[in-house]
């Protein structure tokens, strides 16, 4: 049995510059963190004891008999893609919905091709994950949007991402003192807004508008370098509170299933509240509201969106882990396969290299 835990992400600035339709002809850079919310993939070969040779567990079940059978796209085509050719039994579990704006989808791919390869015992680095996620989602799966949540997913942690060309990003940590980051998060709230998307459907748009809309996006490119300027400083935090006020009213124009009325009001209420700023996180049209406020204002805001459910979170800095790692001693024909003489221990965070084989990685 392998378990993988991935994080989910917020991103407070940036987003649509990290779509290649952008980036390939502009820079592109994100500002975001993974939270303390989670994606959980528990894998293991399937003994040949079925009629079934793999169970695939989510919101629904599935027993196939074959990969081409296999409804879940993403599990299909990673399966394909690594070839594995013995029956596993994978289960999907997750903190928070799936399709809200909190880069859930790049989680599941990130996460389930990390138990795989530990499920064969060889441990990619976080940022072939991170490449091999984009391959797939982009390339087989042919699904719209930006690359920032398979590398948040895969890295984890607060950090600016600068995406200068195709499959090349560089992802620098947002170093500040304790006390400053305690106070940033004690600003923020986290609210579902009970509607749930297809994120790969308003990307479509967005990324259609992208010619049309250079002006906006750099402008929110700069915000990247604004809010991390704000938070190093010393300056009053209400600053980056406008800042993603301005943000948020930037991202609209992007596309018009960004938002609508009903998300539009509820924005406004947290406003009239006392929010300095705020965004629908994601590619818009729903999922969880991100709320910019002063500590003493947020029990004000909870009463407005009362409605809502608000989601407490920290911050996080571990990305894609293993964190249980025991693999089977037998294939499905029941030959015996040999365990490392030392294992892996990940939830001590004792990766032995032993426990894996290196495997070559192609980018391309």
């Amino acid at each position: 049995m392998i378990i993988s835990r991935t994080p989910f992400r917020i991103s407070f600035f940036g987003g649509g510059t990290d779509y290649p339709a952008w980036f390939r002809e502009n820079n592109g850079a994100v500002l975001s963190t993974t939270i303390d919310k989670y994606c959980y993939i528990f894998c293991r070969f399937l003994p040949p004891f079925f009629e079934h040779k793999t169970r695939i567990v989510y919101s629904k079940i599935e027993l196939v008999k074959n990969y081409d059978e296999i409804r879940h796209p993403a599990v299909r085509e990673i399966l394909k893609h690594m070839k594995i050719e013995e029956g596993v039994e994978i289960h999907h579990d997750g903190d928070l919905p799936a399709r809200a704006g909190l880069g859930s989808s790049s989680s599941f791919t990130v996460g389930l091709l990390h138990a795989l390869y530990a499920l064969r015992r060889s441990m990619p680095s976080k940022r072939e994950l991170a490449l091999e996620a984009i391959r797939i989602e982009r390339d087989i799966l042919k699904e719209c949007g930006g690359i920032q949540d398979q590398v948040a997913a895969a890295f984890g942690g607060f950090n600016k991402t600068v995406f200068s060309c195709e499959n090349e990003f560089l992802l620098s940590p947002v170093i500040m003192e304790r006390e400053r980051l305690n106070e940033f998060q004690s600003h923020l709230l986290l609210f579902f807004t009970g509607f749930s998307r297809f994120s790969s459907e308003i990307a479509e748009k967005k990324e259609a508008n992208i010619p049309h809309r250079k002006a906006e996006l750099t402008r929110m490119g700069e915000m990247v370098d604004e809010g991390l300027s704000i938070l190093k400083g010393r300056e009053d935090l209400a600053r980056f509170g406008k800042l993603m006020d301005e943000s948020w009213k930037l991202k609209k124009t992007l596309a018009s299933t960004v938002s609508n009325g009903q998300l539009d009001s509820l924005y406004r209420e947290a406003m009239d509240a006392g929010a300095l700023g705020g965004k629908l996180l994601g590619a818009g049209g729903g999922g969880f509201l991100l709320i910019f406020a002063r500590p003493s204002d947020h029990a004000k805001i909870k009463e407005k969106l009362k409605g809502l459910f608000a989601v407490p979170f920290q911050f996080e800095n571990n990305g894609s882990q293993i964190i249980f790692y025991e693999p089977s001693t037998r294939s499905r024909d029941g030959d015996s396969l040999k365990l490392p003489e030392r294992v892996l221990s990940p939830s001590a965070g004792n990766f032995f290299p032993e426990a894996f084989t290196s495997k070559p990685f192609d980018a391309r």
